[in-house]
């Protein structure tokens, strides 16, 4: 009677380990990789800025870019006005300069308006 109770025992606590796994995984797939995946996306857009370039700064500030070295870049946002800023400060490139690419969610919304 003893053995009958406690060979029933050992599925049951292989099972919480195995949702703990899954849930890692879906964390993963889910949330971790795509956040890696837009860092590096943006990362690779501010290292391939160039002179020409419109912006945007995370602060929604439009310029162009004039100068670029190691760790910053100048802005004109006003003729005759420039501002420096940091490169992790770019949010994205609107035109001119080197192309870029466009993210997945900006194409859906040009093609939407493009249609109407």
């Amino acid at each position: 009677m003893y053995l009958a109770a406690n060979s029933g025992g050992g599925a049951g606590s292989f099972m919480p380990i195995l949702m703990i796994v899954l849930l890692f995984g879906v964390m993963y797939f889910m949330m971790i990789r795509p956040q890696q995946k837009r860092r590096r996306e943006a990362e690779h857009m501010q290292s391939s800025l160039g002179p020409g370039a419109e912006v945007v700064t995370i602060g929604g500030l439009y310029g162009h870019v004039v100068n670029v070295d190691d760790e910053t870049v100048t802005l004109e946002v006003a003729p005759g006005v420039h501002n420096r800023y940091a490169r992790p400060a770019i949010a994205r490139v609107v035109s001119g300069g080197e192309p870029q690419d466009v993210p997945a969610a900006e194409k859906v919304v040009d093609e939407a308006d493009a249609k109407d």
